[in-house]
């Protein structure tokens, strides 16, 4: 059973990261700065993630 759970975990992470690269390559950002961000959140995918939610570029959307 913790095979399967892990899986379902690591899929859910997996579409969050890919989420929040989305995310910054739709910012208002500059380009070396998107670069930056998504480098971070590939190679260091829970740091990165925290410390985009917290730094990163907002986005100019309202909801």
């Amino acid at each position: 059973m913790g095979v399967e759970i892990n899986g379902v975990l690591g899929l859910i992470w997996l579409i969050v990261i890919i989420w929040a690269v989305v995310q910054v390559a739709q910012s208002s950002a500059g380009g070396t700065s998107k670069l930056l961000w998504i480098l971070v959140l590939l190679l260091l995918p829970v740091l990165g993630l925290i410390l985009w939610l917290l730094l990163g570029p907002k986005s100019s959307k309202k909801r």
